[in-house]
């Protein structure tokens, strides 16, 4: 125990040292020029597509398999591409807004908003898109002309060495620095004095998380999760709506805070979409062992979701698996799709956040009935309507609140560069990507330019009969 605790000490040292060290590079140098973040963007994206390869073996190694293609197509792709975004917008991101100035009070006065750099922005990243929810952040982060220190997960051990090992050739410990998890350093982080913190995660460490940067007043921008529902309506095809819903649910074998965690369809749909996934999956995942399906991350993980199985189908709902052979494999921690029918309301399937590849379907006669549903349990990260009504849409756009919406899809409103991203209520706080990705990471700081002559001098005391007359005046 006492080495325990003297390696906490010297990790705390160390985090207490970086932010030190990154905090006087920002007052010595508090705000980078547009061509200074233009260049830490382009070394930030040369850093990816020089280390591409060894990124997605790092991360394949760390889930014990995770589809090469996939790490491209939902990692890799979206950090590099978001740099491009931003370089294309942040001179424009970055001018000062001009802002009305009230004439009969102030003639002559300016008002400016200037985006200010916040200065050391703290980072968490997830193990499930370790790529993408550390170093998009960061896009937005440098971009603001800020500094950060990034902690990975414990699941993300080999990621965490190469970025550890490899950034210093790109970026200096003032500009950016990378941790890896080691038995408590999460909690020392959380309570360091940042100048913001972005947690992505569950919402049972969120909550610990701002409690933790609430001591230090900390504003802290939390992507959570949750139980996001798509909401297949009647005049859809149900054929498409399966092709579109079963890619998003068993990308990543399910472990997406935003995926698609159950499914709404109407009574008499439902027999039809489980046939389509029957024919869908086995083309798209011709066994369990192919490298293109994802292991679950680890052995809690794995044991929970076979557990969740195991409780419904001993309650009478009906498990289907979508492919040939074993249902599971636990040398290789990997799950087969399911669909589950008849799944009870209390079970674990339908009141905890699934995080694998399990899709529970429910079934509805009337779609006020959904919506009340939805409405009675944490607003979702996202909600995915199905309809080509736009009335139908519409109406569910208005009555379920959530953190985004993908209209006749699921999941891709997080790639929209231009488009913020980011929960509400339990699913999380604040946003990221686009311009308000860089206004979350920068201080919007009004700035007043009185005139030469100030026509405030009519209203200083000692209150006489002009003062009475400007005031009945302006309150008239």
């Amino acid at each position: 125990m006492p080495d325990v605790a003297n390696n906490m000490e010297l990790k705390n040292a160390e985090l207490a040292a970086a932010l030190a060290v990154q905090r006087a590079a920002c007052l010595a140098h508090p705000m980078p020029t547009l061509a200074e973040r233009k260049r830490d963007l382009q070394t930030l994206q040369r850093f990816i597509r020089d280390h591409k390869d060894a990124l997605c073996e790092a991360i394949s190694t760390d889930y014990g398999n995770r589809s090469r293609h996939e790490t491209l197509l939902a990692e890799i792709f979206p950090a590099i591409d978001g740099i491009a975004h931003v370089l294309k917008h942040l001179k424009k991101w970055m001018k000062p807004q001009r802002r009305s100035v009230d004439w009969r009070t102030f003639p002559g006065a300016r008002n400016r908003v200037l985006p200010q750099p916040l200065g050391v922005v703290g980072v968490i990243a997830p193990w499930n898109f370790p790529v993408n929810l550390s170093l998009v952040p960061l896009t937005y982060i440098f971009a603001a002309g800020n500094r950060a220190m990034v902690k990975m997960s414990e699941n993300s051990r080999h990621l965490a060495q190469l970025l550890i090992e490899k950034m210093p050739a790109y970026f200096p410990p003032e500009k950016l620095q990378f941790f890896d998890e080691a038995g408590g350093v999460g909690i020392a982080f959380s309570q360091l004095p940042f100048d913001h913190l972005l947690f992505t995660g569950s919402g049972q460490t969120g909550r610990a998380v701002m409690a933790a940067a609430a001591r230090n007043l900390c504003p802290v921008t939390l992507e959570l999760g949750g139980k996001a529902p798509a909401i297949v309506c009647a005049d859809f095809d149900v054929r498409t709506a399966a092709e579109r819903i079963l890619f998003v649910k068993y990308l990543n074998a399910g472990q997406i805070c935003t995926s698609v965690d159950h499914a709404w369809l109407p009574e008499a749909s439902i027999a039809a979409f489980v046939e389509h996934a029957r024919q869908i999956m086995p083309t798209r995942y011709p066994r369990l062992d192919t490298p293109d399906y994802t292991s679950i991350i680890d052995e809690a993980a794995f044991e929970r979701l076979l557990q969740a199985l195991d409780e419904v189908r001993e309650r009478g709902a009906q498990v289907i698996p979508l492919l040939p052979g074993p249902a599971y494999d636990r040398a290789t921690r990997k799950i087969a799709p399911h669909i589950v029918l008849d799944a009870p309301a209390d079970s674990l399937l339908l009141t905890r956040e699934i995080f694998g590849p399990i899709l529970p379907l429910r079934g509805y006669t009337k779609l006020e009935s959904v919506i009340g549903s939805i409405n009675a349990g944490p607003r979702p990260l996202a909600i995915y309507p199905f309809s080509n009504n736009k009335q139908t849409v519409q109406l569910l756009i208005d009555t379920v609140m959530s953190g985004g919406v993908s209209v006749n899809d699921a999941l891709f409103h997080v790639g929209q560069h231009d488009l913020p991203f980011g929960g509400v209520g339990e699913s999380g706080m604040g946003h990221y990507h686009g311009v308000e990705g860089f206004h979350t990471f920068s201080k919007l700081r009004p700035v007043f330019y009185q005139a030469r002559y100030s026509a405030l001098t009519l209203l200083w005391p000692p209150y006489g009969k002009l003062a009475s007359r400007v005031l009945a005046f302006l309150t008239r």
